[in-house]
């Protein structure tokens, strides 16, 4: 049952153009908040948001779902309730520094043979090309494929943005083919829900024996590697990809594994310049270990009373 403030809560996320995903989430986020405490928000204040918040803590809940519940509890507070002076109350949760997981070109490739012929194996190939999130490519149409200028249209992406990425020939060719296969109406591939197309990659990614923890989203991060490691400036592809801010679009070049190559290898550099004296064989030096004698080589006390 919706309740006004439910509903008051939602009109207001629409009337700020949130995404209908975005809106889902946020109406979850508080309905768990709510439940927790078995009462309505409008009679709870910054005390049980910090004890909630805690609580989340405790279940061990990701980032993302704790922050999720952050921003859902802070447009509640501070505009459907009116009440912005708690909105500073409710802190943030520190973002990890991690880096996200890459797939080789190679292991792309393998990714893309293992899947499934047909729906699948398109999919995966135009996720990776045209580095799509899940929730894009599942929005295509056919209309959004323009072969004159060979430009994707991505439609209201994260953000509500329209954007163009390139198309490549290769995927032109195939997504002809499968539209002549399939004829589907409406969106490309159908009405398939995140969830099982997370579940097909992982059964793919097991065909192939790569162990590394990929996802869907895992596509998107190897597009934008390989597009820097192919000579694109982030500028560029910080158009290609959607971002808002620069430095999200900067992440990448910490994973380029092209440079990463052509640093100098220290321990190189050091063998070149002093070669280790070779060890002598064992019997020549009475009452010194193998183990000994390799330390002694190479120490820098050795000659020393």
């Amino acid at each position: 049952m919706t309740t006004p403030l439910r509903q008051r809560f939602i009109d207001d996320l629409r009337l700020r153009n949130y995404a209908r995903r975005t809106i889902e989430t946020y109406v979850g986020r508080v309905t768990a908040f709510a439940k927790h405490f078995g009462r309505s928000p409008e009679v709870l204040g910054t005390e049980e948001v910090r004890r909630f918040q805690l609580h989340l803590l405790g279940q061990r809940a990701s980032w993302s779902s704790f922050n999720q519940a952050v921003c859902a509890l802070r447009f509640l507070y501070g505009t459907t309730l009116g009440r912005p002076e708690q909105v500073p109350l409710i802190p943030y949760g520190k973002r990890p520094k991690t880096l996200p997981c890459v797939l080789s070109p190679e292991e792309v490739a393998q990714l893309l043979q293992a899947a499934e012929p047909g729906r699948d194996a398109v999919l995966l190939a135009t996720t990776y090309a045209c580095g799509l999130r899940l929730s894009e490519v599942l929005s295509l149409k056919a209309e959004d494929i323009d072969s004159s200028r060979m430009v994707v249209h991505v439609r209201q992406g994260k953000g509500a943005k329209d954007r163009l990425v390139p198309l490549a020939l290769q995927l032109l060719e195939d997504l002809r083919a499968y539209w002549r296969r399939y004829r589907p109406i409406g969106c490309l591939f159908g009405d398939r829900c995140a969830g099982s197309i997370q579940r097909m990659i992982k059964r793919t990614l097991r065909r192939t024996g790569i162990s590394k923890p990929a996802s869907m989203h895992t596509l998107r991060h190897s597009f934008a590697t390989h597009m820097l490691e192919a000579g694109v400036d982030v500028l560029t592809l910080q158009k290609i990809l959607g971002h808002r801010h620069l430095n999200t679009t900067a992440l990448y070049l910490h994973l380029r594994s092209d440079r990463l190559r052509q640093l100098p290898s220290l321990l190189e550099r050091l063998t070149q310049s002093t070669r280790l004296p070779a060890a002598q064989p064992v019997g020549e030096r009475r009452g010194v270990s193998p183990t000994c004698s390799i330390i002694a080589a190479v120490s820098p006390l050795e000659g020393r009373p």
